[in-house]
């Protein structure tokens, strides 16, 4: 099993199926991420098409739906992830810290 630093950002992202909305929204992440977590980050898709079960332990009302699991404490940002400078101040990261 892979370990993560404390350092380490965990990213769960809820989507249901491969809509535009949730692709675009992985789509997002993954440009963010690169771009000011390099190396920093670890992104789980959850598709609740396949186990909707899922959704009830981090409490998911609307897809997509990223939620901060690590460092804590926990955060959600609910849409398509676009605006890059709402996806960082919910996910407490800095515009300096590429």
């Amino acid at each position: 099993m892979e370990t993560t630093s404390s350092d380490d950002f965990v990213l769960r992202l809820y989507v249901a199926g491969q809509t535009p909305k949730c692709m675009r929204a992985f789509a997002n992440l993954k440009r963010i991420c690169e771009e000011y977590l390099t190396n920093r980050y670890r992104i789980e898709m959850i598709d609740l098409m396949r186990d909707p079960a899922l959704a009830r332990g981090d409490q998911i009302l609307a897809v997509p739906t990223l939620v901060r699991r690590m460092p804590e404490p926990v955060k959600k940002i609910i849409g398509d992830l676009s605006n890059t400078q709402r996806v960082l101040a919910g996910l407490d990261v800095s515009m300096g810290a590429a």
